[in-house]
């Protein structure tokens, strides 16, 4: 059974435990509910989570687990002689588990039976005809050695799924009964369905934080395992980036993508920074209720926007503008659409809600008395704003800019699109460039070969942009911290 209709079951079964342990626990007090512990939605919430959490916990981890044990089982049933590293193993599951899936299917519509997935021969254009009439494609020959680990996979995955079937639906079952069978009025439900609700709040709030952790420890471990293979200060010091395979550590130094990152931030952030900022003083300090309810969210809607349509827009418009301006035709400085200038300026278009959001709700957070202080002693709003209300808010707004430098810092698209590719140390903004987020994709696009240094400097370059941006992130709310502490 899948584990779909796994889950509707124990769903309706909860469902039935939630009528029925209601229903139980108002008939054992004969009807009179003043006379229970707790209301009666309480004992019939406490039937359906005891049948449906262990349940669906049990449920989760297997569909997670079996996957991975069954895949390693299978593996090392591949002879050693087909493949000489972990990327050719790899290549090899893919095919294994294709060929699994075909013949599944191929059972689960009649094409074949289950003796007839036994007799196939890899050596006659049976097989090949089967897996095609299910509409699986397999680009190479089928060696008795891949068939044989199909059928060990199917195999194996029918078992895990038979079994997963029959220990869901006893733990559901079990829940079930031992919830009905501790109902009565005496039973204190509203303090268990309480405590059991918490606990599922503690682990929502365990599972964010472990995802976390993983992440962290991923690229960590990634990370050691690149500089195993190749040297640290070549990466960290390196000039020249070119993972093509032609050997040698000085292509793949960093510092070229640091700097195309850095670059490209710096110019989203002198557009971002002063329209934002602007605006926010504008819609705070300026702006009449109905300018502000209409013009705020009309600026917010900025920050909706996929960054895919903000690459089109680098792309399609503004590079092709720049390039009338700043091109051959122009000034002679630019040579094509795709330049530090071109992904820098969608960039801060983009990043514009960020700062002015943040700005306007820290400028709004200045005490109205430091105002009216102001005010009394002669000054005029602009002066107040200027000299009162802006060095208040200061430390508020330099965290508003520190977190829209970190969110420049890793986009992506708009710099895959608008940029270029080209990793140079150059100071000329109107030059193609790349990022470290691009070059992340990249490295990564494709049959990737994890053991190879080509693929693993994509986790070393996600480590360091990882180091960049929680620096920034944590230098932020240090600000942001501070500044509350103080006005609030």
């Amino acid at each position: 059974m899948s584990a779909l209709w796994l889950l509707i079951i124990i769903l309706a079964l909860a469902a039935t435990g939630f009528i029925l342990g209601r229903g139980r626990a108002v008939a054992s007090v004969g009807g009179d509910r003043r006379k229970l512990h707790s209301l009666p939605n309480y004992y019939g919430f406490n039937v359906a989570m005891l049948a449906l959490v262990p349940a669906l916990l049990v449920l989760a981890v297997w569909v997670v687990i079996q996957p991975i044990m069954i895949n390693a089982n299978v593996s090392g049933h591949i002879p050693d002689a087909l493949y000489s590293d972990a990327g050719q193993l790899n290549l090899i599951m893919s095919d294994v588990n294709r060929v699994a899936d075909g013949l599944g299917d191929a059972l689960r519509q009649g094409v074949i039976t289950a003796e007839g997935i036994h007799t196939l021969d890899p050596e006659t254009s049976d097989l090949r005809a089967l897996l095609g009439s299910v509409g699986v494609a397999i680009g190479s020959d089928i060696s008795a050695d891949i068939l044989t680990a199909a059928r060990l996979l199917r195999d194996q995955s029918t078992t895990g799924q038979r079994a997963m079937t029959f220990v869901v639906l006893v733990v559901a079952s079990l829940g079930f009964l031992a919830a009905m069978r501790m109902t009565s009025g005496t039973f204190r439900a509203r303090n268990t369905v309480e405590y059991g609700v918490k606990l599922l709040l503690i682990g929502a709030a365990s599972l964010a934080i472990l995802t976390t952790v993983g992440i962290v420890l991923s690229l960590i471990f990634n990370t050691i395992s690149f500089f195993g293979m190749f040297p640290a200060a070549d990466f960290l010091f390196g000039t020249t980036w070119s993972p093509e395979g032609r050997g040698g550590s000085e292509h793949l130094g960093i510092l070229p993508l640091l700097w195309g990152t850095l670059y490209i931030s710096f110019v989203a952030l002198l557009v971002a920074v002063p329209i934002g900022l602007f605006a926010a003083i504008y819609l705070s300090e300026y702006a009449s209720r109905t300018t502000r309810a209409f013009a705020k969210p009309l600026l917010e809607v900025l920050a909706g926007i996929p960054t895919i349509v903000y690459g089109l827009f680098a792309l399609t418009v503004v590079g092709p503008l720049l390039v009338n301006v700043f091109g051959a035709d122009g000034l002679g400085w630019m040579q094509g659409a795709r330049s530090v200038m071109t992904a820098g300026l969608v960039m801060g278009i983009m990043l514009i809600p960020f700062v002015s959001s943040l700005s306007d709700d820290i400028i709004n957070a200045v005490p109205q008395a430091m105002r009216d202080g102001s005010y009394g002693l002669g000054a005029t709003q602009s002066e107040t704003v200027r000299q009162v209300v802006l060095p208040a808010a200061l430390p508020g707004i330099a965290g508003a800019v520190l977190l829209a430098a970190s969110r420049a810092i890793g986009e992506t698209m708009i710099v895959v699109m608008g940029a270029g590719a080209a990793a140079r140390l150059d100071l000329n903004p109107f030059e193609a460039m790349t990022t470290v987020t691009a070059k992340i994709v990249s490295q990564l696009t494709g049959d990737s070969d994890f053991a190879s240094p080509e693929a693993l400097v994509a986790f070393a370059l996600g480590m360091t942009l990882f180091v960049l941006t929680l620096g920034l992130n944590i230098l932020a709310l240090y600000i942001v911290r501070k500044y509350r502490e103080q006005y609030e």
